[in-house]
């Protein structure tokens, strides 16, 4: 079954990486687009995670992951080689609001993350549910590359006009023509 499109607030949750080597690096590197609430737990650390605790002073514990400390954490992401690991952290937190990914493990997932396009407040996700990481990330890569320039602008001018323009039926007809216009402005033989 494929996996339901949601967009969490990372604002205030806490946040546990369990792993310190190049795929954890990856996810940490993702995580630190949205929050820097992070705690990385993990025997071993390389140089990239290290870098980036440092960089954005994130709290970086350089042991084993202990039994159930996952139940102190909102969000886990579980980047280890060692399956048990994944299964033991995604069985503790089966009682709990604990949501849990496990890189390259669906079996012990709540979320995956996807592949994204993050430009200012604007966020596109593509995933395949498990089946070609590989094909959401080249889709995602063709993507960027059609994104028109400004888009960054125009999202800041939308949320300024939002909360200047009283609510209501003029002002929702004011954004859908705005929005429509700088659509087929950038993307003139594609948008119908």
């Amino acid at each position: 079954m494929a996996y339901f499109p949601a967009f969490l607030q990372l604002e205030g949750q806490r946040i546990l990486l369990v792993g310190g080597g190049a795929i954890a690096a990856e996810k940490l590197e993702k995580l630190l687009d949205f929050t820097k609430e992070i705690t990385v737990v993990a025997r071993e650390v390389s140089e990239s995670v290290a870098g980036m605790a440092r960089e954005h002073c994130l709290n970086l514990l350089v042991r084993p992951y202990r039994a159930k400390e996952a139940l102190e954490y909102d969000l886990v992401i579980v980047a280890t080689d060692t399956v048990e690991l994944h299964r033991q952290i995604f069985e503790e937190t089966r009682n709990s609001r604990v949501l849990v990914n496990s890189v390259d493990d669906t079996r012990y997932c709540d979320f995956i993350f996807p592949s994204y396009v993050k430009q200012g407040d604007l966020t596109v996700a593509f995933s395949t549910s498990g089946s070609s990481p590989a094909f959401a990330k080249h889709i995602r890569r063709w993507f960027e590359g059609i994104l028109p320039e400004g888009v960054e602008e125009f999202l800041s001018r939308m949320k300024r006009l939002r909360k200047e323009l009283p609510k209501g039926r003029e002002r929702m007809q004011k954004f859908d023509a705005m929005a429509k216009e700088f659509i087929e402005r950038n993307f003139p033989r594609r948008y119908k």
